[in-house]
């Protein structure tokens, strides 16, 4: 006879700039991050999504093992794009900018 307990409610959310969707599961206990994204499907909704290599994460914090880690009842896997520009080099643009608008005053 199967417990009661022996599956969490989780869920998996992936966004693009002008689309988003966030799908709710009922997975086993000792799920991990990355099989809930695989079992929500999202990769049939987003073209070139790939859930067996993409970056995940739960609540906003990055994932170093999610095909280890398992998940708690209740936690949100969120789906990660990969970076169209390094954060660190925008910043050091956007400061010389400042500067020079500082200096040509």
């Amino acid at each position: 006879m199967e417990n009661k307990n022996s599956t969490i409610h989780v869920e998996v959310a992936y966004a693009l700039p002008d689309r988003q969707r966030i799908v709710a599961l009922e997975v086993p206990e000792g799920c991990t991050v990355r099989e809930a994204a695989l079992q929500s499907g999202l990769d049939k909704q987003f073209a070139g999504l790939d859930l067996a290599t993409a970056d995940l994460g739960v609540f906003g914090k990055s994932v170093g093992a999610p095909d280890s880690q398992p998940l708690k009842s209740g936690e949100r896997v969120e789906i990660y794009r990969p970076l169209i520009a390094d954060p660190k080099e925008v910043r050091k643009q956007r400061a010389a900018k400042v500067k020079a608008r500082k200096e040509a005053q």
